[in-house]
């Protein structure tokens, strides 16, 4: 199944969905630690091996973090190929001084914003599809 690539449709039809809980960004020294932490996402980079995680397993694990994220899932089907989405989303955000780190995946693109500005960012992203009532 092929994502969508039309970038107004996108735009239009992306409902934002703000997923429960707290996620935080750590620095993990190896593959098979970050492995036994179930993350929600890793990243292999040269330096370190980045996760995302629920808030309260890096707690369990005593893990440091620079801060604490909200969770945004774009509903949306996207197509890896998809040109602007991000450019779009992280722009209109930016506009309003909310931070995001952007995550692409097979099916949806996420964003992570800091957990204060998670309602303010659910905002941004409804007006910016058209569909100010959405929540």
């Amino acid at each position: 199944m092929n994502g969508e690539i039309n970038l107004q449709k996108l735009i239009r039809e992306m409902k934002p969905r703000l997923n429960d809980g707290e996620f935080v960004y750590c620095a993990i020294a190896t593959q098979a630690d970050a492995v036994d932490l179930n993350p929600l996402c890793m990243f292999l980079e040269q330096e370190i091996v980045t996760v995302i995680l629920p808030k309260n397993i890096a707690d369990k694990a005593g893990l440091t973090y620079p801060s604490i994220c909200a969770w945004i899932t774009l509903t949306i089907h996207s197509s890896l190929e998809a040109v602007g989405l991000i450019a779009a989303v992280s722009t209109a955000l930016a506009d309003a001084n909310i931070s995001c780190n952007m995550v692409a995946a097979f099916y949806h693109d996420h964003i992570f914003v800091p957990v204060k500005d998670a309602e303010r960012a659910m905002d941004v992203l409804h007006s910016l599809t058209g569909n100010h009532n959405e929540q």
